[in-house]
């Protein structure tokens, strides 16, 4: 039996050592990343096996948790569900304004547009008045822009029908000619168009262009505890995202048949998006306050945003990605 004088020096020896190895290893972490079901660089990333080695390297594990739509998005980040997301500009941006969340790059560009039956008599927004529209919702960054649709058109909200749906529903309700028109997302604009029975009447980009020409279809934001903890980490992830869309605007079709295999859409419809615009897509995802100054002006005139909200952004990681990407 060891005495006192000879288990006190051991302890000492034993700390002294797990000093010297650097401490006890820090146990893995899970990242949750929220995506949603539609073209996202970070599908990409992962199809391409670049989230590996950030796991490896930080010692974290990247888990997706899906979600049909922006609003459970952001209550499951404002829960601390999330440490990252992807959505859409309107949740991303206002995620940025009232929750504890920073917005660190912008993926998509475009992807929003108004649809009509290929067959209809609608020629212009002026002629939906009295009509029935579908949309995804007052939290959605479609309504917003269907309103300004409307209001250029000389329309306010209550000379149509505003009728609330899943996104996703879209092209079966102008497919069923349930209503006389309908404002939705890619992949489900490209579905409907695709399939032959709907056309465009207008895209975001004629309503709102903000960027580079075009509307801001979705951004990545990020939980300010955990940007403040593990930038590094959050680096590479906006790295990667950036690394994906190089890959996207090299070799469209071959990201077509990625996302097929991740969200399940069929390829000809994402080869579809990819070559008719719908979904564009730039290397240079840099947020710049001069944007979110158009974009939150833009949510506060729909009612969305209140005059004192002021998101968040931090360019530097989206600002570094595309020095690295060349």
């Amino acid at each position: 039996m060891l005495s006192k004088s000879r288990i006190l020096p051991a302890i000492l020896i034993a700390a002294l050592a797990g000093f010297a190895g650097g401490g006890p290893a820090r146990a893995q972490e899970t990242v949750n990343y929220g995506v949603q079901p539609a073209m996202m660089p970070i599908y990409i990333a992962k199809a391409l096996d670049l989230l590996t080695p950030i796991e490896k390297k930080h010692n974290v594990k990247i888990v997706f948790r899906s979600f049909a739509y922006g609003a459970p998005e952001n209550q499951a980040l404002a829960a601390g569900e999330l440490q990252m997301a992807s959505a859409g500009m309107g949740p991303a941006v206002i995620a940025a304004a009232r929750l504890p969340a920073t917005l660190v790059a912008i993926t998509i560009l475009e992807q929003t547009a108004l649809l009509v039956p290929k067959d209809s008599t609608v020629k212009t927004v002026a002629d939906l008045k009295g009509q029935n529209i579908a949309f995804p919702g007052e939290g959605s960054q479609q309504y917003p822009l269907l309103l300004k649709a409307l209001a250029d058109a000389g329309l306010k909200e209550t000379d149509v029908k505003l009728f609330k749906t899943d996104g996703a529903q879209v092209p079966t309700l102008l497919q069923n000619k349930s209503v006389a028109a309908g404002i939705t997302w890619d992949p489900h604009v490209s579905n409907a168009l695709a399939a032959g029975h709907s056309r465009v009447l207008i895209k975001a980009e004629k309503i709102m262009p903000i960027m580079q020409g075009h509307y801001v279809g979705n951004g990545e934001y990020v939980r300010n505890d955990f940007l403040a903890r593990r930038p590094e980490v959050v680096q590479d992830l906006v790295t990667a995202n950036v690394q994906a869309i190089d890959y996207i605007l090299k070799d469209p079709k071959g990201a077509a048949k990625l996302w097929s295999k991740e969200i399940g859409f069929p390829e000809n419809v994402v080869n579809y998006s990819l070559a008719e615009g719908i979904s564009v897509y730039s290397k240079n995802v840099v947020p710049t306050k001069a944007m979110m100054d158009v974009y939150a002006k833009f949510l506060k005139d729909a009612k969305i945003l209140k005059p004192e909200d002021d998101p968040r952004i931090d360019a530097r990681f989206a600002e570094k990605a595309l020095a690295l990407v060349k």
